[in-house]
């Protein structure tokens, strides 16, 4: 592969057609300026943090009052005040289009599909507005769901949104425990929950889980028919009614839209919580809609009635990155369920018949598929122009896999951010080139950085990931964190005032960045800083191994590197093969990467959102206890990790 070309350059029609572009060139008008490059306009953006976002405000038209402030900033990241005296509603800003053209598309596997005009939309948000005011759900109330990946999960928090009520959800796949660990944590005045939705080509029936969940909670419940009995769901629960009865005494009016404080809490978050019971995150209304529009206009180049997808459930921040692709007046393509179901091609069948423009999904997806043989090529994606990867690094041979075996002429945006800034630190843009296996670089408005340990900025080498100054979406706060300790200890321990996100990064020679994995995670063996993924990348590409997981082991009063890897059917860890895997290894990264052990196991576990748990199978493995199994999709798997004999030699 040769590294010293892009793997993608942005012809000069397309980065001039872009609205990054016709943004840069109204900065420069209004301001006296000449940027011509990204580059610039970051510069710009980051040290004129007021004229950048109130530019933003206007060249996405929000709909609301700006008020005369854009920043108030005393140095105080926590303290910071975007738009302060501004007054918006997110709804209204999601709803801003009436008509017969569809505003979501559906699919649920094989086994449910759907279509909803921007007209059905309002109509079900209009409904719900007034059941919910009607209950007295009113300004910061919560509304918790478990729901899958449908249109109904977009209107109820839609309707929320309106009256000012804070929106909380996860899927339906989480455990009992794993549901009531975060919504507890809220007191929701409402429980919003599905009869029972498909998965892997089976009907997974929540008749008796939905029950109980709601026992324990204690709120009143409204049951969304998917694949099973709502009403006899709803008959099982105190309080409870079916959505279509939920909504039956109201018309569908024009929806109504309470105009509130930038600030304004709108959804809360948890973090995975594989280490303990997850932190509940709140984020505003006004932040995660300019950020929002920011990243989806200026950074995914999204236009009016374009298609948006992104492979997600709705306990996943992408899936509030996704809803807010309305803003922008894009169709949402919803899939619910497995995207293996009934094969590997559903997605590609998916978008070639509805003509995506922008296809998002995780990087353990795009490995499946490489893994798979799969050649999505053979499909019609002509409208494609952009493919969004993020949950954990992309390898450089997934960005090669994508261009060879997907569409060779296609924008591959690798990014990063979470859940603690419901988007990204860095992201793609779409006026310069893709360098194979990079992160192009740091999103607009946004002072991201790599700092050594002690606190100084550095372009060569590897370091942590930080942002420099406050920026809209940072949370407004934690729930239950009256003084604010749980939210300094997350982000501000590291560094003084200076938000430390927690990621191992390196900036690249093209102004482009590597994460390395989760600083949390990072391997010490004899004091050098190794990222997990810089394994991962030489190990999950070889053809007998279909995932690996890396942690440190302590060992001796150092630490040793130990491998796990799951292989490939009818593969067997033999001697040859480990001494294949650590050569690989050290050719390709270096000695000091090459694992003390390599051991295979037949799962790895991972979190909902696919991300492998390196720090559960190091308690795991160090005869610790991990404290919340229920933030794992497969918490049996963490059983194949005790015990282990080769651990003790």
């Amino acid at each position: 592969m040769n590294d010293t070309q892009p793997i993608w350059t942005p012809s000069a029609s397309s980065a001039a057609a872009a609205p990054m572009a016709a943004f840069m060139e109204s900065c420069n008008s209004k301001y006296g300026m000449e940027m011509h490059c990204y580059a610039d306009l970051h510069a710009w953006s980051t040290d004129n943090r007021e004229e950048f976002w109130s530019e933003v405000w206007d060249f996405c038209n929000v709909k609301g009052e700006r008020g005369a402030r854009a920043l108030v900033d005393v140095g105080e990241m926590r303290e910071a005040q975007f738009f302060p005296d501004a007054r918006l509603n997110f709804a209204e800003n999601l709803l801003a289009s009436a008509s017969s053209a569809d505003a979501i598309v559906f699919r649920g596997e094989d086994k449910a599909a759907d279509r909803w005009s921007w007209d059905r939309l309002r109509a079900a948000v209009s409904q719900l507005q007034q059941a919910y005011t009607a209950m007295g759900i009113g300004e910061g109330d919560c509304i918790a769901a478990m729901m899958p990946n449908m249109p109904e999960t977009v209107a109820c928090m839609l309707a929320a949104a309106s009256i000012g009520a804070i929106w909380s959800s996860c899927s339906p796949d989480f455990g009992e425990q794993g549901v009531l660990d975060r919504f507890s944590q809220i007191g929701p005045k409402l429980f919003v929950a599905c009869d029972a939705y498909w998965y892997g080509g089976k009907k997974q029936d929540l008749s008796e889980k939905v029950p109980a969940i709601a026992a324990r909670l204690g709120a009143p419940s409204v049951i969304v028919h998917y694949a099973g009995d709502a009403k006899d769901v709803a008959r099982k629960i105190a309080d409870s009614r079916t959505l279509e009865d939920f909504i039956a005494p109201y018309r569908a009016e024009a929806p109504t839209f309470t105009r509130l404080p930038f600030s304004h809490p709108l959804y809360v978050l948890f973090s995975s919580g594989t280490t303990g019971v997850p932190k509940c995150i709140v984020h505003s209304a006004g932040g995660t809609l300019l950020q929002h529009l920011k990243e989806h206009r200026l950074h995914c180049g999204l236009q009016l009635g374009e298609k948006l997808f992104y492979f997600t459930t709705c306990g996943w921040m992408m899936w509030n990155w996704l809803v807010s692709g309305l803003a922008s007046g894009a169709t949402l393509c919803l899939y619910d369920g497995s995207p293996f179901a009934p094969d590997a091609k559903v997605l590609f069948e998916y978008a070639e018949a509805e003509h995506f423009a922008i296809f998002g999904t995780s990087a353990k997806y795009i490995d499946a598929l490489r893994v798979s043989g799969l050649k999505p090529a053979t499909h019609d994606l002509a409208s494609l122009r952009l493919i969004a990867s993020t949950g954990s690094p992309l390898s450089p041979d997934s960005f090669s896999f994508v261009h060879e075996c997907i569409k060779e002429d296609v924008h591959l945006a690798s990014i990063a951010g979470g859940t603690d800034i419901i988007s990204c630190f860095v992201l793609g843009n779409p006026l310069q080139p893709v360098w194979r296996g990079e992160i192009q670089g740091a999103g607009l408005g946004l002072a991201v950085d790599v700092w050594d340990d002690a606190g100084r900025p550095i372009r060569h080498g590897k370091g942590e990931l930080v942002c420099a100054k406050a920026f809209p979406s940072m949370p407004i706060m934690f729930w239950n964190d009256p003084n604010g300790a749980k939210y300094r200890a997350a982000y501000f321990e590291r560094f003084d005032k200076v938000w430390c996100h927690g990621d191992f990064a390196e900036w690249t020679e093209h102004g482009g960045m590597v994460i390395h994995g989760r600083s949390d995670a990072t391997l010490n063996p004899g004091g050098v800083r190794i990222g997990t993924a810089e394994i991962y990348n030489q190990i999950e590409n070889m053809e007998e191994v279909v995932e690996a997981l890396c942690i440190g082991q302590e060992w001796q009063g150092d630490e040793r590197i130990i491998l796990f890897v799951r292989l490939a059917s009818g593969i067997a860890l033999d001697d040859e093969l480990i001494l294949q895997m650590k050569a690989r290894i050290r050719h390709q990264a270096s000695p000091r990467h090459v694992p003390a052990k390599i051991i295979a196991v037949n799962d790895i576990p991972r979190t909902r959102s696919g991300k492998v748990v390196e720090l559960a199978v190091r308690e795991v493995v160090h005869g610790r206890t991990v404290r919340n199994r229920e933030a794992l999709s497969n918490p049996e798997a963490l059983a194949l990790f005790t015990g282990l004999e080769a651990l003790s030699t």
